[in-house]
């Protein structure tokens, strides 16, 4: 595993970030809990749990009507994709062999 590391840190930088658009220009609450599962799995899985958490909150809120906190959530996950990229970032200049994206 550890050779395939730099692709899974690729993979989620590159994921994380079409996932937070998708959430930003989602137009239909389906579309933004969708994203929001996706990014919720990926970062689950990357350790980012506080991420995570917030996508989960965010599954929730878009279940209860009226629909309130959305645009806090998104602040807020937004907020948390740019700390975890930063950090996934920083992991991933650890190994130069590979090219970093």
């Amino acid at each position: 595993m550890e050779d395939e590391y730099p692709l899974l840190l690729d993979t989620f930088l590159d994921d994380s970030q079409k996932r937070l658009r998708q959430l930003q220009k989602a137009k239909t609450v389906q579309e933004l809990g969708e994203a929001a599962h996706t990014l919720k799995g990926s970062s689950s899985n990357m350790g980012a749990v506080k991420l995570a958490d917030l996508c989960r909150q965010m599954e929730v809120c878009i279940t209860q009507q009226p629909l309130r906190g959305v645009e806090y959530l998104l602040n807020r996950i937004d907020q948390e994709v740019a700390l975890v990229l930063k950090l996934c970032r920083e992991e991933r200049r650890r190994f130069p062999s590979s090219p970093v994206r």
